[in-house]
């Protein structure tokens, strides 16, 4: 964050405070919505969530060094010991955050630096995973911040952009929606110069009612692409292709399947035993062989997007085939493969979609080819009225992939068990974490491949903690 004084934070979200002159100059460097983790000279965003609200916590973050409380409850921050003075009251403290983030891009523009780039992605599939092989392909350009996980809401975003600091050289953020309208919301906080669109899948589908308002929404990222910047297309995805039509800008398309060679595009792609997929980089009249470091053939698709971004700000294509050949899991719980006592785990628990079920559970099959396999599977969330055909969908895969064993994780899991047993898999059932791990230790053997897959709501990624726990 680039330091601004207490009053001008206050200014910034549209609030007054009542603040003595000594407060109002104090300089904000940078911004916590969590009290356990207040640096000295953060203002603490005091969020009233589920299971806490942190106006209890705000004298809590004083006393750890915060220099004031953004608050919608005044009256129970004070309640906690805070000074009034200390206090800038919002109506909504993530609408405000929204508005500071919006204040930073502004000055980062003006006051960062010399070649500030803003990289955004969006896709219904692969959002993470690109910007976190963005993170290492645009590292020689300067200071990044592209910060692990999945930070691509109304919340997250605001704190990725307000992790930017006058030195930083690229900001690359995640836009991720489930209604119409969210990335247009996310692009007015800060105009990326460059975008990419992944794919447009069922995520979600159930929220926005249809597939073509899924690409209506992530089509929102093309036209919130400052005038004049590049956006990059999946060309092979149909809807994501047409979004050309919305760039204010140059389009620069990639495409896994070869189709289309005039951007950057890939050819002889192989998968070898592990699951990590091998291909040939082509970019003009240069090309280069990658080896990638990620598990999964459907990553050539995130490695060819985030190459295309390198390459258009300057990277060369031997230098992006070999970071994506040292490239590894940035973010927990996204096609994380380990072993544990000759077994190994596909950790692919973090979410689920049918797209992204299906391509973890061709890993399964690919990696387990030979070896007894195990599908450890939670609830995909947020289908609407085509969550029982779509979970029954992805129980015929299990079959029709060769699965020997289905382990259904949690409530909502019953469509696919039924569709794998009526084809012969072997099936089983678990309602929590102690569950599953006392079957999984009386039923794995070395060699077994087991892939742990499911939305975040349903919980797997629990149970992947774990198991990497006892791991260690």
């Amino acid at each position: 964050m680039i330091t601004m004084t207490f009053e001008e934070v206050a200014r910034s979200v549209n609030a007054t405070s009542s603040s003595t002159p000594s407060i109002a100059t104090r300089a904000v460097r940078g911004i916590s919505t969590d009290n356990r983790r207040i640096t000295p000279g953060d203002v603490f965003v005091a969020i009233a969530g589920e299971r806490a609200d942190g106006n209890t916590y705000a004298q809590a973050a004083i006393e750890a060094g915060a220099v004031g409380v953004i608050s919608a409850d005044k009256d129970r921050a004070i309640a906690s010991g805070v000074d009034p003075e200390l206090i800038i009251s919002v109506q909504d403290p993530i609408e405000a955050l929204g508005l500071l983030a919006h204040a930073q891009a502004q000055l980062l523009r003006v006051e960062g630096a010399k070649d500030f780039h803003v990289v955004a992605v969006t896709g219904s599939v692969g959002k993470t995973t690109t910007k976190d092989l963005l993170a290492l392909l645009l590292r020689n350009r300067g200071p990044i911040v592209a910060p692990p996980g999945s930070f691509n809401n109304e919340l997250g975003l605001p704190l990725t952009v307000l992790q930017a600091e006058q030195t930083t050289a690229t900001l690359v953020v995640e836009m991720g929606a489930d209604h119409i309208g969210n990335i247009d919301y996310l692009t007015g906080i800060i105009q990326p110069d460059i975008s990419v669109v992944l794919a447009v899948g069922r995520a979600h589908i159930g929220e926005f009612g249809g597939i073509d308002n899924i690409a209506l929404a992530k089509s929102e990222l093309v036209r919130g692409t400052r005038p004049g910047g590049i956006v990059v297309l999946n060309y092979d995805d149909e809807r994501v292709r047409n979004m050309a039509k919305d760039a204010r800008g140059d389009v620069v398309y990639f495409s896994a399947s070869g189709q289309h060679t005039e951007g950057v595009w890939a050819s002889d792609i192989s998968t070898s035993d592990t699951g990590h997929a091998s291909f040939t980089l082509h970019y003009g009249d240069q090309q280069a062989r990658v080896d990638l470091g990620l598990v999964g053939r459907h990553h050539v698709t995130n490695a060819l997007a985030a190459a295309s971004v390198a390459l258009l700000m300057g990277s060369t294509v031997s230098q992006c085939a070999q970071d994506l050949t040292h490239a590894r899991a940035g973010s927990p719980h996204r096609m994380d493969v380990w072993n544990r006592s000759g077994i190994t785990i596909i950790d692919d628990s973090y979410n689920a979609n049918p797209d992204s079920m299906r391509a973890g559970l061709q890993a399964l099959s690919h990696i387990g080819h030979g070896r007894r396999t195990i599908a450890v599977l939670g609830q995909m969330l947020e289908l609407g009225e085509s969550s029982q055909s779509e979970h029954r969908d992805i129980g015929t895969i299990v079959a029709e992939l060769g699965i020997d064993i289905l382990i259904g994780f949690g409530p909502g899991i019953e469509p696919i068990i039924e569709a794998a047993h009526t084809r012969g898999v072997r099936v089983e059932s678990v309602a929590e974490v102690s569950q599953a791990m006392h079957l999984l230790d009386t039923l794995i053997d070395e060699g077994d491949v087991v892939l742990l897959k499911g939305s975040n709501g349903s919980g797997v990624w629990r149970l992947a903690d774990a198991l990497k726990e006892i791991g260690r």
